[in-house]
């Protein structure tokens, strides 16, 4: 029963949905500023999640129904798992079992799998060729997503979050370090493409493939996969602060260090244009790539 509810409301599917919102209305606020716009009020998320939720759901005719209707749920259950191991980790950093990062990364890599799935099961061409730019730009960026996290793993010399955390209250922020400002900036920029923002929104691309891969949903299953976006952009900031910049503790501070995080991702977003899918496999593939191992290097080295 406690497990229960603690995956339905806290601090699992309800709190990360609100605060997801709340972080999205953030971003669209923030974003609209820049752009010398009045910018949406405080329930704008939730005005379109409902406007979402009470639309008819359409199955397109060619469509394997199953998989396309079954991908946003995946995704949405492994966003809500992943949030509710980080916060129990920030609860009591000493609670959870070893390897729980791994498990983190492997349910976070669940989302594009969800999305790349539900495209190419839709049976619409240009979904399909979204589809096959998600799958290329999620092998471009998760070896050095993978990679960065490696450098507080080193450090800490522990694959689960809450010693990781345990370790820099005790000798500082990994960011400190050199090897953790460098993995934490290729942390910072490849998390714009499991996110799917600028300038990786490729596979979206509403300008060029009207949606991408969410080109034949509606209703329901739409609403799914916008909310579940919307938690990522809440979840993922907080996984980059117990990496890199000591955890939550005190939470005052924890607060302040999230919300440097969400304005970073929401100034790049705002300030770059849209890649080609072989300019962001490129610049994934040679110069985070290359970063990143040079950053597990000095790790080692104790830089």
């Amino acid at each position: 029963m406690k497990l229960l509810f603690e995956f339905i409301i806290f601090p699992g599917f309800i709190f990360t949905a609100i605060l997801g919102m709340l972080v999205s209305w953030i971003d669209r606020k923030v974003t609209a500023r820049i752009q010398w716009r009045q910018g949406p009020p405080l329930l704008q998320p939730y005005y379109d999640l409902e406007k979402l939720l009470i639309k008819e759901t359409i199955i397109p005719e060619n469509a394997n129904a199953l998989i396309f209707l079954i991908s946003p749920l995946i995704a949405i259950i492994s966003t809500t798992i992943v949030s509710l191991i980080i916060w129990k980790t920030i609860f009591n950093p000493q609670s959870l079992f070893i390897g729980d990062l791994i498990v983190v990364i492997y349910l976070l890599a669940l989302t594009p799998i969800a999305v790349i799935l539900g495209a190419s099961a839709s049976g619409n061409p240009i979904a399909s060729l979204a589809a096959s730019r998600e799958m290329k730009l999620f092998m471009s960026y998760e070896l050095p997503f993978i990679f960065s996290i490696l450098v507080p793993v080193i450090k800490a010399h522990s694959i689960k979050l809450g010693e990781i955390i345990i370790y820099q209250q005790s000798t500082g922020m990994i960011f400190n370090s050199i090897s953790g400002i460098l993995a934490s900036a290729i942390f910072l920029i490849t998390i714009h493409a499991k996110l799917g923002l600028v300038p990786f929104d490729i596979a979206e691309a509403e300008t060029e493939l009207a949606g991408g891969v969410f080109i034949e949903y509606s209703g329901t299953p739409l609403a799914l996969h916008k909310l579940n976006r919307i938690m990522l952009l809440f979840v993922v900031p907080v996984f980059a602060v117990i990496l890199f910049l000591g955890g939550m503790h005190p939470f005052y501070t924890g607060i302040l260090k999230y919300l440097v995080v969400v304005v970073l991702i929401i100034l790049i977003k705002n300030t770059n244009p849209r890649l080609r899918i072989d300019q962001a496999i490129k610049f994934f593939w040679r110069r985070c790539t290359m970063l990143s191992i040079l950053a597990i290097i000095l790790a080692i080295k104790g830089f």
